[in-house]
């Protein structure tokens, strides 16, 4: 089978759109939980920030495994294994973070990436393949806009079930004498519990619904062959050099998304806004990247290609952040939110593009990319970092903007490079 047709397809879609809404709730809880983690744990800005390093490093280290996984189990099953490995990670990290032990928590938070890790691997490759490659931005626009969804209630769902009241708590603390101060921590924390055991079994429920449901298995190497022919003249996953400058373009813009949506609160903060209201920031991000996808939906490839669409992105990244550079208070904060318009239809566009043509090295190549994922390690690491020491808005800009100058390369030069085309 090259590719599923007619109704079957959209059953296909409708339920790797549901994953995709679990990816979305699962990935957007961290930036919250950097906020949640410097309260319930009691440390630094810098150390919280390891939520989401922990994260997104676990897709660097669990990408190519997952790879060898697929090619083992076929996508529908390992899709299946990836959902009980982030339940095992939901038990682990709402077990320890009830005991306020926060290695043991970023583990969980890990474990919980190695399962997306394996998901995404499978997901994203299968949604570019499932119909016309051309046509591919607009069904992951359809995967992002369940993402996106979900990830403008994960922030709401957690500050309604357990960061509720914080500004009180924070200043309770702070007044607080030494013993007063962990009940009142070990009280916080402990709210984790109820939230993440229900996750945990929400997502084996899901799991097994996934190895009876009627989803297909798709052949890469038929579905996504080089237009030329010259893919079985390769030997390996190297030799494409469009692929690779896909991988640096995708660790770029996993590092900027997640400096506009997770550090977002963190931005915010820095002008002394209230913390109720900087802990739901990311959600206005999210909603900007919402409002994204349904522009490119519409746009993609109707309009304009995915390739267009992904410069004309890449030049409103580079514009709103330096607005944000230029501005202060809410409308500073406003431009982050905004970034995330510019950052929706990045993903929907890069991935299909790094991986067209790559046949038998399809899910390889997905592995590498999926590898990138880990800039959402790394970038908004080095904004809690040197924020430290330097302005925090002219670190902000000065992160993000090299990030977009790198993605609008890409969108008009570097996804061609070492392509064959057909005739």
């Amino acid at each position: 089978m090259t590719a599923v047709q007619g109704s079957r397809q959209y059953v296909s879609i409708a339920i790797i759109g549901l994953l995709f809404f679990i990816f979305g709730f699962v990935t957007w809880l961290n930036g919250p939980l950097i906020t949640f983690a410097k309260l319930a744990f009691n440390v630094s800005e810098t150390y919280a920030f390891l939520i989401p390093s922990a994260f997104y490093i676990s897709y660097f280290c669990l990408a190519l495994p997952s790879s060898v996984i697929l090619r083992k189990t076929g996508m529908k099953k390992g899709m299946a294994l990836g959902l009980f490995v982030m339940a095992i990670g939901a038990l682990v990290f709402g077990q320890f973070t009830t005991h306020r032990w926060y290695p043991g928590a970023l583990g969980g938070v890990f474990t919980i990436g190695a399962g997306l890790a394996i998901l995404q691997t499978a997901a994203n490759p299968y949604i570019s393949i499932l119909g016309p490659i051309e046509g591919a931005a607009q069904r992951i626009a359809v995967m992002g806009i369940c993402n996106k969804v979900a990830g403008m209630l994960a922030p709401i769902a957690l500050a309604a079930f357990v960061m509720h009241g914080m500004g009180d708590l924070a200043a309770q603390v702070e007044a607080a004498a030494p013993e007063a101060e962990e009940l009142l921590l070990n009280e916080f924390a402990a709210r984790v519990y109820g939230p993440y055991m229900v996750m945990a079994g929400l997502l084996v429920l899901l799991a097994v619904g996934i190895l009876f449901s009627p989803l297909p298995e798709v052949n890469t190497a038929e579905a996504n062959a080089n237009e030329g022919g010259t893919e079985s003249n390769r030997r390996s996953v190297f030799q494409f050099p469009h692929l690779l400058l896909g991988v640096i373009c995708l660790f770029v813009y996993v590092g900027v998304e997640v400096l506009a949506g997770d550090a977002i609160g963190i931005y915010g903060e820095g002008f002394g806004l209230p913390l109720d209201k900087t802990k739901v920031f990311t959600s206005y991000t999210l909603g900007a990247m919402l409002i994204g996808y349904l522009f490119g939906l519409v746009a993609i490839p109707r309009f304009i290609s995915q390739e267009r669409y992904l410069s004309v992105s890449a030049v409103l990244g580079i514009v709103f952040a330096i607005g944000a550079f230029l501005t202060h208070g809410y409308v500073s904060v406003g431009f982050v939110a905004a970034l995330g318009f510019a950052n929706a239809m990045m993903w929907p566009a890069i991935f299909p593009l790094a991986i067209q043509g790559l046949g038998r090295f399809t899910e390889t190549g997905s592995a590498l990319l999926i590898m990138g994922i880990a800039g959402g390690a790394v970038i908004p690491q080095l904004f809690a970092v040197f924020k430290q020491s330097h302005d925090f808005q002219l670190v902000f800009t000065a992160l993000a903007v090299p990030c977009y100058l790198y993605i609008l390369f890409f969108a008009l030069r570097g996804h061609n490079v070492g392509r064959v085309k057909a005739g």
